[in-house]
């Protein structure tokens, strides 16, 4: 039985593999996308109860995706947790209603709490 479904939006082939393992591992199913338009449309087909997202990315950055995510009133409720490489953003993401911000190079162990915590938080409500 699965954990709960994931899409992971991340440009880096790498890191998105390497952290698909880790959470296949951990019993989450795992949808992926390599930008943010790519993102949208798996959010509208996978239905995902998370997502984990990028923002530099090509085509469409995390920035648009967070903005169309959190306008649309199917997708406003989808816990977000962001990966940037630039810590002094961390104000605006919470603005903009992620629920979490890692700092890359990410804890792997210290990205799967937080996901199961924000997984948890939203079958609470």
């Amino acid at each position: 039985m699965s954990q709960g479904k994931i899409l992971l939006v991340d440009d880096d082939q790498d890191f998105s593999q390497l952290l698909e393992f880790d959470l296949k591992k951990q019993g989450y199913e795992v949808v992926t996308a390599c930008n943010g338009e790519e993102g949208l449309e798996k959010v509208s087909q996978a239905k995902p109860e998370l997502i984990v997202l990028d923002i530099k990315m090509p085509k469409m950055d995390g920035y648009t995706f967070v903005r169309r995510l959190k306008k649309d009133p199917e997708t406003k409720d989808i816990p977000l947790i962001v990966l940037t490489s630039y810590e002094p953003m961390k104000d605006m993401f919470q603005m903009e209603g992620v629920n979490d911000y890692f700092v890359k190079s990410v804890n792997m162990d210290g990205l799967i709490k937080t996901i199961e915590k924000n997984l948890k938080g939203k079958r609470a409500s």
